[in-house]
């Protein structure tokens, strides 16, 4: 299949060269999504969708633009591109929009990076409902339980990219994931919530279906009689599983872009100690089967592994060919693979027995972070930490700050890595942390 991408993305790239332009760059994706949800004990929901499309990208007498399209076929697809270089021709020139250089698409790794399992293309409706009803019959198995929905999701997908100065690739992956969302009766009216879901691309990788049902009642389960947390300055101790969005919060404006419109607290932090030495951030394009990993990026970069952060110090930024121009600023890659945060050496255990007493977030509500400042305000739920465990649930209460003085005070970082991600993140615990509730 991606032979056969690959070939139509050279015709589309030839289209357009033929139509004026000087030079194009071009991607065809192909893909499959498959849904099974079952509530409360019978199946809800079945989606079985494909779609493909063409992206193409034209410089034409100094100008650029960019269109897609899902009709490919060869005499929709000649006059469409025909009218996509005439209206590039029509618009105002930008000096600073040029197509990749060759150069940047040299050593393109050949790494197995095993992202395609063969068995999710065999998946049949049978197996995913005996998924579903696993999982189902352990969410519902507790007298609280109001309902409870699984949900199993699986597909594939194929691309190929051509340019006109010489790059070609391509691609293909599968994912498949499952798992639930519970509702239980709590006080009065109150409901309680939470649920679990676990992917990858190997179903081989995935734990057992029941186990993550039993997860997710568990979770559920530990919401019961929360209450309006303190307004109190504490420790905070992030679960892995959502350390993940704060990271992401965190490097949200660490690009040539925000940078470059002056809309980035990272402006001027590149070789320095921006961030507690406990902080370390790489960007991993070749880690094997992991979320993130590619051969190149959707530029033609080729992949290569980029140190962010190294014990506190920033080293690059994410920066593509565009937005590096404007900015003087030599590209790495515009956007993230693998983001992978080191590690340290104890458990989530160990790690709450060291804080004693402090918040433990288990999930963010809403919120937001200014690019500019790192200021920001999030909505937590989570668990009181008391003498060293985990105490009563909390919610209703909000974390606020600055993000890069919060990572300056990043006291440790776990061992517990949560692998359903492309950010691979630990626990995360930082110290006088402002949290306003009761």
């Amino acid at each position: 299949m991606p032979a056969d991408l690959t070939s139509k993305a050279q015709q589309a790239v030839e289209l357009a060269k033929g139509a004026g332009a000087a030079e194009a760059s071009a991607s065809i994706t192909q893909s499959r999504d498959v849904t099974f949800e079952y509530r409360d004990g019978a199946l809800e929901k079945v989606k079985d969708t494909k779609s493909q499309g063409l992206g193409i990208r034209i410089y034409a007498d100094g100008r650029y633009s960019s269109h897609q399209t899902t009709d490919l076929s060869a005499s929709r697809l000649k006059s469409f591109i025909a009218e996509a270089v005439a209206i590039t021709k029509a618009l105002e020139p930008d000096e600073f929009r040029r197509i990749t250089p060759a150069e940047l698409f040299a050593n393109q790794p050949g790494d197995d990076l095993d992202l395609v399992d063969a068995s999710i293309a065999a998946l049949n409706r049978d197996r995913r409902l005996q998924w579903c009803e696993a999982i189902d019959a352990v969410a519902t198995d507790h007298e609280r339980v109001i309902s409870a929905t699984a949900g199993v999701y699986d597909g594939s997908s194929q691309s190929a990219s051509v340019s006109s100065n010489g790059f070609s690739g391509s691609s293909e992956s599968t994912y498949c994931w499952y798992g639930s969302n519970i509702t239980l009766r709590d006080q009065g009216d109150k409901r309680a919530s939470d649920g679990y879901y676990v992917g990858g691309q190997h179903v081989a990788d995935l734990p057992d279906a029941a186990n993550v049902a039993a997860t997710g009642l568990e979770r559920a389960l530990s919401r019961l009689n929360s209450e309006k947390g303190p307004t109190v300055k504490t420790t905070m101790l992030v679960d892995s599983r959502v350390a993940g969005s704060l990271i992401r919060r965190l490097l949200g404006p660490a690009n040539a872009r925000r940078v470059q419109q002056g809309q980035s607290y990272w402006a001027d932090l590149v070789g320095e100690q921006a961030f507690s030495d406990k902080l370390t951030i790489i960007d991993n394009p070749l880690i094997k089967r992991g979320f993130g990993s590619r051969h190149f990026d959707s530029e033609g970069i080729s992949a290569k592994v980029i140190p962010i952060v190294e014990n506190g110090v920033v080293k690059n930024l994410y920066v593509d060919t565009y937005y590096g121009r404007k900015a003087d600023m030599q590209p790495t890659t515009g956007s993230a693979s693998n983001r992978v945060i080191g590690t340290g050496e104890k458990s989530l255990q160990e790690l709450m027995a060291d804080v004693g007493d402090g918040v433990y977030v288990t999930s963010w509500l809403g919120g937001n972070a200014d690019n500019t400042t790192g200021d920001f305000s999030l909505g937590i739920r989570g668990h009181m930490i008391e003498n060293g465990e985990i105490g009563r649930p909390v919610g209703e209460m909000n974390v606020t700050g600055n993000l890069r003085d919060l990572f300056s005070r990043l006291d440790a970082t776990g061992n517990d890595v949560y692998p359903y991600s492309s950010t691979l993140s630990p626990s995360l615990v930082f110290s006088d942390v402002d949290f306003s509730g009761a």
